[in-house]
């Protein structure tokens, strides 16, 4: 295949979805030769998917921040798996003062506050570092949320969790990657998947910040998605499956990168999930 290659520089969002909205839109990764026009991502024809939901924070001047992300089984019920752009950028170093998440969404932007969960944690890894070039700590694009408890019970207990794999990823496995795309022509309020095969990039594939992750082809997910997990085995009746990966960049083409969980991840899950 033709190798991913990253353009000089990264544009900004765009401007109704700013911060981290999505780098897997903004943050693009060219490849060479036009490609045939992407599929669009199917609207999830049950509505929503009670593991997986929204992140959504209050930025100012009416505008509002938002990323998917998904429920993962903790010892503490209350871990949302997501990417480290929805925390932080190096346009927004420092997490939101306020966030929640919303599972299940579905077109609930004006009660997402009563709706939600309230984020009580922020869980980077320590390579994704606003100081270095973002090229060098994209294979880190990934975090954990750790959100609060509602009238004594978690999360996970009352929306169930998707197992949490880490790598190696297995090489072909078929996914279903959700999230929100909220940029044209989606709006953001509804839950949106692309199916397939995917592909571990390998060195020799993809420049060196996307070798590791999973490669979907002939998608159009949009800013918005970012943090969306990428889920193989789904079950219809427990609403989950294993997450392998959350969205992480993606062409603007119909190509789309997931950034899977590292071995060493497991401490940073260890640090949200109360382990």
């Amino acid at each position: 295949m033709t190798p991913m290659r990253f353009p000089p520089r990264f544009p900004r969002p765009p401007r109704p979805l700013p911060c981290a909205a999505v780098l897997a839109a903004a943050l693009a990764v060219a490849l060479g030769p036009a490609a045939p026009p992407a599929a669009a991502a199917e609207l999830w024809e049950d509505g929503a998917v009670s593991t997986v939901g929204k992140i959504l924070w209050d930025m100012g001047n009416g505008q509002l921040g938002m990323c998917s992300g998904a429920i993962v089984d903790a010892p503490n019920g209350s871990v949302i798996a997501t990417a480290a752009h929805c925390v932080s950028t190096p346009d927004t170093p420092e997490p939101p003062e306020e966030a929640w998440f919303v599972p299940g969404y579905d077109h609930d932007r004006e009660t997402y506050q009563r709706e939600g969960w309230r984020v009580a944690a922020f869980h980077t890894p320590d390579g994704w570092d606003m100081t270095q070039e973002m090229t060098s700590i994209l294979p880190h694009d990934y975090a954990f949320l750790t959100v609060e408890t509602r009238g004594g019970r978690t999360i996970q207990q009352e929306h169930g969790a998707n197992r949490l794999a880490f790598e190696p990823v297995q090489e072909g496995g078929e996914v279903e990657v959700l999230g929100y795309p909220a940029v044209d022509p989606y709006d953001g309020e509804s839950l949106h998947y692309c199916a397939g095969e995917t592909q571990v990039l390998a060195e020799g594939e993809a420049e060196e910040p996307n070798v590791g992750g999973l490669l979907l082809e002939d998608c159009d997910m949009t800013a918005g998605s970012s943090g969306g997990p990428w889920l193989a085995e789904y079950d219809e009746r427990s609403q989950s499956g294993t997450l392998l990966a959350v969205m992480s960049v993606g062409s603007g083409e119909g190509h789309v990168i997931g950034r899977p969980y590292p071995e060493s991840a497991k401490a940073l899950f260890e640090e949200a999930g109360g382990a």
